[in-house]
């Protein structure tokens, strides 16, 4: 009888605790956090939706991006965190203010001439296109304006869309005095053709989207205004895939690019820091 009793009163006790469970308001779901990284970068600012796309944006204070020696550090640790996040489905590398990479800061650089400011530089310049390289998910660039500046960053994609009005440069080297070795002469000629790539590294000029595309580098040429718009939908297209055949397409398909810069983008650069103390010594003649 005891027994009975004692059984009673538990389960009693039991189904008022599942009453008064159910009475209780639904705990608020816990709030989608962001990767801390996301806000480590004052260069690139990072925005990823629900389904995993993630849109690196290139910019100097939300406007066009002036690049510096800063985000060539920066740069480095970004595109790593962005590979090894497995969050990440999709990424769309783009430019903010209309214009992708337009203009470069290159007294933030300091003395080039200075050996050990030029293994910086050769480190960092090496470690960004291997990291791009190590990314393995499809990687989409959307180009609008001007990719005058590490248009290589843009040619590590798998897919490139760009606006009407884009155009591709290269500031910074020959026409400024310097080798073109960072990475930008293996990414033109394994797009481009080594051919191309050699006689628009020599003589820069801004190649328009459409050359661009006859040249094969462009995949697709849209509206102004509608790069990014056009990534995303591409994004969703790749998204039906199951997420290893994504990943194992893009590592297949950058694998042979991959190679070359393993193999010629530290030698590339030996010979950029050779020319760069070079100029910096005929310029200080010149005074």
């Amino acid at each position: 009888m005891k027994k009975a009793l004692l059984a009673a009163a538990g389960a009693a006790a039991l189904f008022s605790a599942e009453a008064a469970a159910q009475t209780q308001p639904l705990a608020a779901p816990a709030a989608q956090t962001q990767p801390a990284y996301f806000t480590q970068y004052r260069s690139l600012r990072l925005e990823r939706d629900a389904q995993g796309v993630l849109v690196a944006s290139f910019n100097t204070n939300g406007g066009p991006l002036t690049f510096t020696a800063q985000d060539h550090t920066e740069f480095v640790d970004a595109f790593y965190r962005i590979a090894q996040d497995r969050g990440n489905k999709i990424v769309i590398f783009t430019g903010a203010g209309g214009d992708f990479i337009p203009g470069i800061d290159f007294a933030s650089f300091g003395n080039v001439a200075d050996p050990g400011v030029w293994s910086q530089v050769h480190d960092e310049g090496v470690q960004i296109l291997e990291n791009l390289a190590n990314i393995r998910v499809p990687v989409i660039a959307a180009i609008e304006g001007r990719a005058h500046v590490h248009s290589e960053y843009a040619l590590m994609a798998d897919v490139i869309i760009a606006g009407q009005g884009a155009t591709f440069n290269d500031l910074p080297h020959f026409a400024g005095g310097i080798v073109p070795g960072d990475g930008i002469f293996q990414t033109w000629s394994y797009r481009a053709g080594p051919g191309r790539a050699e006689g628009f590294l020599l003589n820069p000029f801004p190649l328009t989207a459409q050359r661009a595309m006859d040249w094969g580098v462009v995949n697709e040429v849209v509206p102004n205004g509608r790069a990014l718009a056009r990534a995303r939908e591409l994004a969703e297209i790749y998204l039906r895939a199951p997420e290893v055949t994504r990943r194992n397409t893009r590592a297949h398909f950058i694998q042979p690019l991959k190679e070359r810069i393993v193999r010629e983008v530290g030698y590339g650069l030996a010979l950029e820091g050779a020319s760069a103390a070079a100029l910096v010594q005929s310029h200080s003649e010149q005074r």
